[in-house]
């Protein structure tokens, strides 16, 4: 009988309860026997560096219940909200899952309403008082009464928008998120609940005593091990670029428009730390992660070309042994290549953006995170 997969868009950056909840209430709600996570390489949405790499988040996803673990590339995972739900959905077609699992603070809202009332002039949001996602939501408020403000909130109806404008390949699973904000900033005391945000924070100052109540055990375990990193690691390198850089190479990088160069070339040399940096940087019309975003494709040195949003490649990082017979039951489906072996025609073609973003982690950790590494495998006694 043939496997059933329910498929979820993750950064686990890191794995922590809330999670495990989702994963669980997942399998409950779908009756899957498969559960795939397309996860985020070694940089996150918002423009940042994963606090651990990709081989380490995946083998904490495996221990926290996923079965197949598939790399969303870096030209989906470093996008706006509106281009990594929709590289997230493609991903997760081509994996032939049967639903698209994501938290939600709303779970019953109505996506078709919000749809419904897209705005079809792009006039409407060029305005340079106000960021861009406030003027969206705010034209969507005023048109259907509807509040759409929370992170989670947002990316679930990207992903339902994406699902309809692709066809509907997947059916939703809008599930309640247990715990915090998405961007709490501190882990509550007498809680098994935290957001990525705070857990993040805590375990850069190595707070283990807050974190251990709200991570798995595993999770608990690398982070102790691990070299943590985030951008202060990262930024005596953008601060050089950006020093010794010529505003014209700036601006051949993804997204470097309306003169955002010279703003950011002019604060690098004030800013001894990138703390310091995004709040020289920060306007009214920017939000804080739109920077990050735009930092990390100077750092990254991302061109337009390589940033598009469409999945070239299925790259495997883990899998337990359902999801190896899982892999075993669609190979001969999937119409986008299954890469378990970064070899050097991948390295020098389609996974060329992906291997430069993990070789600049490794500038940092001495880790190699592409070439020649193979799945992460979850055995039955773990």
């Amino acid at each position: 009988m043939a496997l059933q997969a329910v498929g979820i868009v993750a950064e686990y950056n890191p794995f922590h309860n809330g999670h495990a909840h989702q994963i669980a209430q997942a399998r409950a709600q779908t009756g899957a026997e498969v559960v795939v996570a397309a996860m985020s390489g070694n940089w996150a949405q918002r423009g940042e560096p994963t606090l651990m790499d990709k081989w380490q988040r995946t083998q904490a996803a495996l221990a926290g219940g996923v079965d197949l673990v598939i790399e969303l590339p870096g030209a989906v995972a470093l996008q706006p909200a509106h281009l990594f739900a929709a590289g997230g959905v493609r991903l997760l077609a081509a994996l032939k899952c049967h639903w698209l699992a994501f938290g939600t603070e709303h779970p019953d809202m109505d996506y078709g309403r919000l749809m419904a009332h897209l705005p079809t002039d792009p006039a409407t949001f060029k305005r340079f008082d106000q960021t861009y996602a406030s003027l969206f939501q705010g034209y969507l408020r005023e048109q259907t009464g509807i509040t759409l403000d929370a992170a989670n909130d947002i990316l679930g109806f990207f992903y339902a928008l994406a699902n309809e404008r692709q066809g509907h390949p997947l059916d939703l699973v809008p599930l309640k998120r247990r715990g915090s904000q998405h961007d709490e900033q501190a882990i509550a005391t007498a809680t098994q609940y935290a957001s990525g945000t705070a857990i993040r924070s805590a375990a850069l100052t190595g707070d283990w005593t807050a974190v251990e109540p709200v991570v798995p055990l595993t999770t608990l375990t690398q982070l102790k091990g691990a070299q943590l990193t985030s951008w202060d690691d990262f930024w005596p390198a953008l601060r050089y670029q950006l020093v010794s850089g010529d505003v014209d190479d700036l601006r051949q990088c993804y997204q470097i428009t309306e003169g955002v160069e010279y703003r950011l070339k002019r604060a690098a040399l004030a800013s001894p730390d990138f703390e310091s940096f995004m709040a020289a940087v920060k306007t009214k019309r920017y939000t804080y992660t739109r920077l990050q975003r735009q930092s990390a494709y100077l750092l990254l040195q991302a061109k337009p070309a390589e940033m598009q949003a469409q999945p070239q490649y299925l790259r495997v990082l883990g899998y337990s042994a359902r999801g190896q017979a899982y892999l075993h039951q669609i190979k001969k489906q999937v119409t986008l290549p299954l890469i378990s072996r970064a070899d050097r025609d991948w390295q020098k073609g389609p996974g060329e953006l992906d291997n430069r973003l993990g070789a600049v982690r490794t500038l940092i950790t001495g880790i190699d995170q592409d070439y020649g590494r193979i799945p992460v495998k979850k055995h039955d006694s773990e």
